[in-house]
């Protein structure tokens, strides 16, 4: 939004001022793209240049008058946006203002009206029919007199002139605004690139992945724009919902969040939309859905591609239009919410198959975000586990506790499938286990965890305990490498990086010990 006291106060802007009254004998209005008059002529403090304005605005309503006024340039605007400058006819017929509309990108900020003027054609009789009806809203004959004598008649040249200068007052508002723009996004670009975060609202986290979530949080929080949570379970989604929530406008309002998968159709019908008394066996009473009692807030979506093709419908009209209709009532109500919704599930191949609906996943996709699973993200590992140990401990009133290094190791290598969630409750379980002792080792890891990257061939069963050692070597090796096979499922390229060596090693040593028959191998 444009900051108009600012505007205002600009050096070029009050000389772009000064040279208007002195040619033009005109005072400069700005009103905001809601018609909201944001110059200094409603306060009492003003000195006005111009006459005929002070005794304009001296009249009962005339605070009123300008803004009928400017309001009726806005409107003009609306219906003429290619149009720059439009030369109006004022409350008082005869009286001219001249506006020019200050867009930028496409999207008008405001209004800068000159005003008052009147051309050097306006007639005697135009001029006394103006009077008399300034002595109708009360003006005395003398004060219409000396307002209106103070007007310039300008001809059609200086007109043409007066619309050019409104149109670089206009001009240079959007420099000024554009200007701002770029170094607020500029300090903001800067802010997240150089003060890596390790917190966003309750999410956690200091990669490079979640300080990207974070960057794109800033620029969407304060928008009205639906965002689209995507990622796998236990990643955090509802914190993501809540963040935008709560660095937002709405975030005094409320947030509520529904599962969309934890309903059947029509219990996930009543509770969105809410039903009225008698809609069904047991409706015992009206019943506010989501949508009413998320009024003003916003309201979080969570596995949003559950919902039925039918259900979708009723989502997406309710999205477009803003009103619903609850279960069994007749008339529609309205809702003003925001849309955060969430899913775990690939929408895009869901459209193409038609389980989910093209117009309203580009409805609910406006803002896109996707949280990455924690084995995308391992460097928030340990910031994580050490932050749910202190929850942990401070819950419990138990003094804080630390990983061991050991312990730490074992679960960097672990791939978390279970992701944030799985970690958490995991971390609940050593605080538990560890008691009183103030560092958490690794033999109180889940078997899962301690277990993990284990092979079957490590176990002495069926290798030789004596004799050559060299064979004894080369019996592991070649056990390894055929369980590797297996498990890579004859994945050469995947094998060797996992067993530390080069893929055309692996290849000679396949060769070696005859495992370059995949069906001999797997039937061994």
């Amino acid at each position: 939004m444009i900051n108009w006291k600012e505007i205002s106060e600009l050096h070029v802007i009050n000389r772009l001022e000064n040279t208007l009254f002195k040619w033009f004998g005109v005072e400069l209005v700005f009103a905001d793209n809601h018609n909201k008059i944001c110059s200094e002529h409603l306060s009492r403090d003003h000195k006005f240049k111009n006459t005929y304005f002070k005794v304009f605005m001296n009249l009962d309503y005339g605070h009123e008058y300008l803004g009928g006024d400017c309001e009726k340039a806005m409107d003009w605007f609306a219906e003429n946006s290619e149009q720059d400058s439009y030369l109006f006819d004022s409350y008082f017929g005869h009286i001219k203002g001249m506006a020019s509309q200050v867009q930028y990108e496409g999207e008008y900020l405001g209004t800068v009206v000159a005003y008052p003027l009147i051309g050097e054609s306006t007639t005697d009789q135009e001029i006394a029919e103006t009077k008399k009806k300034m002595v109708e809203h009360g003006l005395s004959e003398g004060d219409a007199d000396l307002a209106l004598s103070s007007l310039k008649r300008l001809t059609s040249v200086e007109k043409e002139y007066l619309k050019e200068m409104v149109a670089l007052v206009a001009d240079e508002i959007v420099t000024f605004y554009t200007e701002i723009s770029k170094r607020e996004e500029r300090i903001l670009d800067l802010n997240s690139e150089l003060g890596n975060k390790y917190r966003y609202h309750a999410m956690i986290g200091k990669s490079k992945l979640m300080q990207g979530i974070y960057h794109m949080l800033e620029k969407v929080s304060n928008s009205e724009a639906s965002v689209l949570i995507q990622g796998d379970n236990g990643t955090g989604k509802e914190l993501v919902a809540k963040a935008v929530h709560f660095n937002s406008h709405r975030k005094d309002e409320v947030f509520m969040a529904v599962n969309c998968s934890a309903f059947n159709d029509n219990l996930l019908d009543s509770e969105l939309f809410g039903h009225v008394k008698g809609a069904f066996t047991g409706a015992i009473k009206d019943k506010k859905g989501f949508f009413e009692m998320a009024n003003g807030g916003t309201l979080f979506l969570d596995e949003i591609g559950d919902t039925s093709p039918t259900m979708q419908v009723k989502l997406l009209r309710v999205l477009q239009e803003g009103t619903f209709i609850p279960v069994g009532a007749t008339s529609s109500r309205t809702s003003d919410v925001r849309i955060v919704a969430a899913t775990n599930k690939n929408l895009k191949e869901m459209m193409i198959s038609g389980e989910f609906r093209e117009d309203l996943y580009y409805r609910i996709n406006v803002i896109n975000i996707k949280i990455p699973t924690l084995r995308e993200r391992t460097s928030d590992i340990a910031l994580l586990a050490q932050h749910f140990i202190d929850k942990r401990c401070a819950e419990a009133g138990m003094p804080p506790k630390n990983i061991s290094k050991k312990c730490m190791e074992k679960m960097l290598d672990y791939p978390w499938p279970g992701n944030v969630r799985e970690l958490e409750n995991e971390i609940e379980r050593l605080v538990i286990l560890a008691g009183d002792d103030k560092s958490v080792t690794p033999d109180l890891l889940s078997a899962r965890i301690l277990d993990h990257g284990t092979s079957p061939a490590v176990s002495n069963t069926g290798i030789r305990m004596n004799g050559s050692l060299k064979v004894a070597l080369e019996e592991l090796e070649a056990l390894m490498i055929k369980e590797g096979l297996k498990r890579c499922n004859f994945n050469k390229s995947k094998l060797s990086k996992e067993l530390g060596i080069s893929r055309a090693g692996l290849i000679m040593k396949v060769d070696k010990y005859g495992l370059d028959k995949r069906k001999k191998a797997a039937n061994e």
